[in-house]
């Protein structure tokens, strides 16, 4: 019997109008839908009348259900997974099946759409040229740790972070890598009360001191300087390509 396919599919961060028409038609043709969240996956499903069937496929219970599922792939069934908002795999559920399914020679498909990274670094106005991933800091042991191994990176930096986190983690790239360096904090992106704060690390720990910050986070910094001459040969290059 020929295999199955996994389609990972991106759903909007907040606004609805930013799902896809492929998203829409891959989600009413497969079997099953896979979900960080059913009770969220099912307002956005109900939204567009997508009534395929939900299960939970989360960080709690995707080793559990890895077998089951690759079972049913390699039985034929065509399967998506969402996640609660952007693409699934990128610091959310859906990694390991795809290295499984990669594995067992499944087909797997990933849908363009919806992510946090690339609007957040863009609306930084930081360098973009060249610029690194850094999902989440450690919640608790290696954080100072592994911002230390970021001292000399000169690409432009993109974390995700808790409302909760920020300015702690304000505070400990501070110490590591100076209060004057340039960062961006995205805060709810697409969703009504989105708000990008631009400045030092410095100036955006005041900012968030004094407004308690909410929502979905993202951190945008800025990576180490290089010399002043090797600044105005970028500028020079810049100028010249344009």
């Amino acid at each position: 019997m020929s295999h199955g396919k996994l389609y990972i599919v991106p759903t909007p961060l907040g606004n609805l109008e930013d799902m896809t028409l492929r998203a829409i038609r891959i989600l009413k043709a497969v079997e099953s839908v896979l979900a960080e969240d059913t009770r969220t996956s099912k307002k956005l499903l109900n939204h567009y009348e997508i009534g395929t069937p939900l299960y939970s496929h989360h960080m709690f219970n995707e080793h559990k259900t890895l077998a089951g599922l690759i079972s049913r792939l390699q039985a034929g069934a065509q399967l998506a997974i969402i996640t609660d908002a952007g693409t699934p795999a990128i610091s959310d559920p859906g990694y390991l099946l795809v290295r499984e399914c990669i594995r067992n020679g499944i087909d797997v498909e990933c849908l363009p759409g919806a992510t946090a990274i690339i609007p957040a670094a863009v609306i930084s106005g930081l360098p973009l040229d060249r610029f690194t991933f850094e999902g989440f800091l450690p919640q608790k042991k290696g954080r100072q740790k592994h911002l230390g191994s970021l001292i000399n990176e000169q690409r432009t930096m993109v974390f995700y972070e808790s409302p909760h986190r920020l300015l702690k983690a304000l505070d400990q790239m501070s110490a590591v890598f100076g209060a004057d360096r340039q960062c961006a904090v995205v805060r709810e992106l697409t969703k009504m009360h989105e708000e990008v704060v631009r400045g030092t690390l410095a100036e955006v720990h005041a900012h968030f001191s004094a407004t308690a910050p909410r929502g979905e986070i993202v951190m945008v910094v800025e990576g180490r300087r290089m010399s002043k001459k090797r600044d105005e040969e970028m500028d020079d290059e810049v100028s010249e390509e344009v």
